[in-house]
């Protein structure tokens, strides 16, 4: 069993509240979680306006499975988002 893990940091500069945030992101992990069978949440900077960083987690049989969902679920958050990417950290166990 292989559990993959990843934070993705993003930057969206139009947000100016809280409030737009909640949305932004919210929205992002429906969609996310909807679209794959993953864990996703919000895991720092939640009263930071502008900075997004969210965390998300997969149960894999083996490392090349996980790490093919991992880079869907970067992409696909990529695709449905107009925040930049400013960082990603990975992590296999």
């Amino acid at each position: 069993m292989i559990v993959a893990a990843a934070t993705v940091k993003l930057y969206a500069p139009w947000v100016h509240s809280l409030k737009e945030k909640r949305m932004v992101v919210k929205s992002l992990i429906a969609k996310t979680r909807n679209k794959f069978n993953i864990s996703i949440a919000e895991v720092d900077e939640q009263d930071t306006h502008q900075t997004i960083i969210l965390g998300f987690a997969c149960v894999a049989g083996n490392a090349s499975h996980a790490d093919s969902v991992i880079e869907s679920v970067l992409g696909f958050i990529e695709m449905n988002t107009d925040a930049e990417i400013i960082e990603i950290r990975r992590e296999l166990r």
